[in-house]
C-alpha cells in the first residue's frame, strides 16, 4: 500500500513507518494482525492515525458509508457502548477497527462471529472473566540486568567478537585469557572453550560450554528474563483458559519457573545461618556450663593448661548441634567457629567456605537454567500465542457481552427495511414495563415515507432506531430488533432539526443535500423536521422536490414532519402516523409508538399542554390553563 495517499502521511513518515517494522511485508503482517498499538508506538503516528491506516490498508469505507454528522454519531455511539465491555487495549484497538461494509460475506462472517460469542458468553462467568481480562496485557519483552559479579571467558579474539555480535556484553564482562588475571575476582565464570587451553581443575566457580553454543546456553537469563517478566500474566492468562476450557502450555513453563526458585543463589542464608546457629550455642553453652561441677585439680588443670575435659566436651557437642543446624539451613558442612564463651566466629574461614559454597551454588542453578532455558524456548511461541489469544478473546468477549446484554439478534439481508420488536439502545438496558418495541417496514414501491403523529411520541427516537439497525448491519453486528431485514446501502444521511437558517446557512445546507439526490449512489436518507430551514411554503416547496427525486432512486427515506398536509399537495408519499391515545392518571402521554401505515396522525399539541398544566402549579399553571383554553 502507498502510505502517503492516506490524508496527514508524507514521504518522511511514510519511510519511518515502513522502517520500524523493517520492510513492507512486516508492516502488511502487522495490519493484518490489527496491531495498532505497534502503530501508534510510532513517533508521529497517533491511534487515530494508526486506525486510519489499518482502515485504509483493509479498504474499510467508513468517510464513505457514514456522511453526516448525527450519522457518525450513531456510529461512535454503538462503538462505545462496545467499548465498555472491552478490557484490554487490543481489545480496544480491535473493535476501534470496525467498520461499516456492504461485502455480504463479511458482514455474514462478523455476524456468525458475534452470535457464537454471545452464545458463548451466557454460559461462562462474566464478572470472573472481567476481573481477570483487566490484569491482561501484551507480553513485556524485558532484558537481563548487567551483572558485574559474573563473567563469560573465551580463548580468542574471534570467540570474543562472536559474542560481542551476539550482545552478550550487555549482560555481564566477557574477557580472554589475555585480559585473565584470577578467575576469583567473579562469583561465577563461563568458559566458553574451543580448545581447553586453561587450566581450571582447581576451580569451583567456573561452568564450561562449548564456544559453538547458543546464546541461552551462555546466558540463560536471555530466555528466562522474558518469562520471568510475564509471570504474573501468565498466571492470569492460564487462569482465564482453565475457565474457558482450553488446552494451554503455560502449566509447563510456570512449573519450570517454579523450580527454578529453588535453585537462587541466597547469600544471606550462609549468613542468618551462622548467626542463628552461633546465637543457639551460646545459650545452650550457658545452661550447660551452669551445671557443671568442678573439682580442685580440674580448677587447677583449667588455670594451667587450659579448657578441662567436661568443658571441652560441652563445646564440642554444643559446636557439633551449631554444624548440623548450619547444615540443614543451607546444605553445606563447614565449621566456622573458635571455641570460646561467648562463640567467636572465623570470619576469614567462614567468607572462604561462603565464597566457594555460592560458587558451586552459581554452578547449579546455572545448569538447571540453561535446560530449563532450552525447554522455554521451544515453549515461548507458543506461549506468545496463547496470550494473543486471550488478547483476541478480549475483543470476542466485548461484542458477546454487548449483543448478550443487549439482547441483539442477526439481521437478513434484503431488499427492504423491515424490523419487529426493534428497541433503541439508549431504552435496551431499561427495566421498564412502559417502554414499547416497535415495527417498522420501509421497502419499494413506498421507498419513501413521512412521519407523522404526537409531540414526544418517539418520532425521532424511531429514525435513530432505523438508523443504527442500518450502521450496526453494515458492521456485521446483530441488531436491537427481534427480527429485521435490511437493505445494504452506500451511504447513510440523517439530518436532524435546525433551527431557521439565514441565507448562507441556507445555502450551505442546500449544497450539503444536494448530492443526496444527484448522485446514483444507494442511500438511507433520515429528515427530522427539516421545515424550519426556510419560510414554510418555501420549505413545503424544496422538502417536496427532494421527495420526487428520492421517490425516483433506488435509495429510501423517512421524513419526520408536521406539514405532511402541505407537502402531499406537491407530491404523493406514503404517510405513516403515530397517534396519542391521551393522557393516563398520572397525566403521562399514552402512545402506541409503533407506526400506523397510510395514516395521518396528529401532533396533538394539546395533550403536551395539558399533561404539564396538570403537573404545574401556581401562577405556571394559571397560564398553561389559558393556553389550553383556546384548544
Amino acid at each position: 500500500m502507498d502510505l502517503t495517499k492516506i490524508r496527514g502521511i508524507g514521504e518522511k513518515l511514510a519511510k519511518k513507518i515502513v522502517d520500524s517494522f523493517g520492510s513492507h511485508e512486516a508492516l502488511e503482517s502487522a495490519i493484518g494482525n490489527f496491531e495498532v498499538d505497534k502503530l501508534s508506538r510510532i513517533e508521529g503516528v497517533s491511534q487515530s492515525k494508526a486506525i486510519e491506516i489499518i482502515n485504509a490498508a483493509l479498504g474499510n469505507p467508513k468517510e464513505e458509508f457514514l456522511k453526516t454528522g448525527r450519522t457518525i454519531q450513531i456510529y461512535n455511539d454503538v462503538i462505545a457502548r462496545i467499548l465498555s465491555y472491552a478490557h484490554t487495549k487490543y481489545g480496544k484497538n480491535r473493535i476501534l477497527l470496525i467498520s461499516p461494509t456492504k461485502d455480504v460475506s463479511k458482514i455474514q462472517e462478523n455476524l456468525d462471529f458475534v452470535m457464537n460469542s454471545k452464545k458463548a458468553i451466557s454460559n461462562l462467568p462474566i464478572d470472573e472473566i472481567k476481573n481477570l481480562l483487566k490484569k491482561v496485557n501484551p507480553s513485556w519483552e524485558n532484558k537481563p540486568k548487567y551483572d558485574p559479579t559474573r563473567a563469560l571467558l573465551v580463548e580468542s579474539r574471534e570467540d570474543y567478537n562472536q559474542l560481542l555480535d551476539m550482545d552478550l556484553n550487555k549482560y555481564c564482562t566477557i574477557m580472554t585469557t589475555e585480559e585473565l588475571e584470577s578467575l576469583e575476582d567473579y562469583e561465577f565464570v563461563v568458559y566458553i572453550y574451543s580448545t581447553g587451553q586453561i587450566e581450571i581443575d582447581d576451580t569451583y566457580n567456573v561452568a564450561m560450554v562449548t564456544s559453538d553454543s547458543t546464546e541461552y546456553e551462555i546466558v540463560p537469563e536471555t530466555v528466562l528474563s522474558y518469562f520471568y517478566t510475564n509471570y504474573d500474566l501468565l498466571g492470569n492468562i492460564l487462569k482465564i483458559k482453565d475457565i474457558l476450557g482450553r488446552e494451554s502450555v503455560i502449566p509447563e513453563v510456570l512449573e519450570i519457573l517454579d523450580s527454578l526458585e529453588s535453585a537462587k543463589v541466597d547469600e544471606s542464608m550462609f549468613n542468618d545461618a551462622v548467626e542463628d546457629a552461633k546465637t543457639h550455642a551460646d545459650l545452650k553453652l550457658k545452661e550447660s556450663i551452669k551445671k557443671v561441677d568442678l573439682k580442685g585439680d580440674e580448677v587447677l588443670a583449667l588455670m594451667n593448661e587450659g579448657m578441662p575435659a567436661k568443658i571441652q566436651k560441652i563445646f564440642d557437642g554444643v559446636i557439633k548441634e551449631a554444624i548440623n543446624e548450619i547444615k540443614d539451613k543451607t546444605g553445606c558442612v563447614f565449621d566456622p567457629f573458635i571455641p570460646k564463651y561467648p562463640i567467636e566466629i572465623d570470619y576469614h574461614e567462614f567468607e572462604r567456605v561462603k565464597r566457594q559454597e555460592i560458587s558451586k551454588q552459581h554452578l547449579k542453578a546455572f545448569d538447571k537454567k540453561v535446560i530449563a532455558a532450552s525447554r522455554l524456548s521451544s515453549l515461548k511461541e507458543m506461549t506468545e500465542s496463547e496470550i494473543h489469544e486471550i488478547l483476541e478473546f478480549d475483543y470476542e468477549f466485548a461484542l458477546g457481552c454487548f449483543a448478550y446484554y443487549y439482547d441483539l439478534n442477526p439481521p437478513q439481508i434484503g431488499d427492504e427495511f423491515n424490523f419487529k420488536e426493534g428497541i433503541h439502545l439508549n431504552l435496551a438496558l431499561e427495566n421498564n414495563f412502559n417502554i414499547q418495541k416497535i415495527d417498522y417496514s420501509l421497502k419499494t414501491p413506498e421507498n419513501v415515507a413521512l412521519l407523522t403523529g404526537a409531540n414526544s411520541g418517539g418520532k425521532t427516537t424511531l429514525l435513530e432506531t432505523l438508523a443504527q439497525i442500518s450502521v450496526m448491519t453494515q458492521m456485521g453486528l446483530p441488531v436491537c430488533a427481534s427480527e429485521a431485514t435490511v437493505k445494504l446501502v452506500d451511504e447513510v444521511y440523517f439530518f436532524s432539526k435546525k433551527r431557521s437558517l439565514d441565507a448562507g446557512a441556507f445555502e450551505s445546507f442546500l449544497n450539503t443535500f444536494m448530492p443526496v439526490v444527484t448522485t446514483d449512489t444507494h442511500k438511507l436518507v433520515l429528515l427530522d423536521e427539516l421545515e424550519a430551514i426556510t419560510e414554510l411554503e418555501a420549505a413545503v416547496k424544496i422538502i417536496a422536490s427532494f421527495i420526487d427525486l428520492l421517490k425516483d432512486s433506488d435509495s429510501y427515506a423517512v421524513i419526520v414532519t408536521h406539514m405532511a398536509r402541505e407537502l402531499m399537495k406537491f407530491t404523493q408519499v406514503r404517510v405513516d402516523g403515530i397517534e396519542a391515545k391521551g393522557l393516563d392518571d398520572d397525566y403521562n402521554l399514552l402512545v402506541d409508538r409503533t407506526p400506523k401505515m397510510n395514516y395521518l396522525a396528529k401532533s396533538t399539541p394539546e395533550l403536551i399542554l395539558r399533561m404539564i398544566y396538570e403537573k404545574s402549579d401556581g401562577k405556571l399553571k394559571e397560564i398553561y390553563g389559558q393556553m389550553l383554553e383556546k384548544f
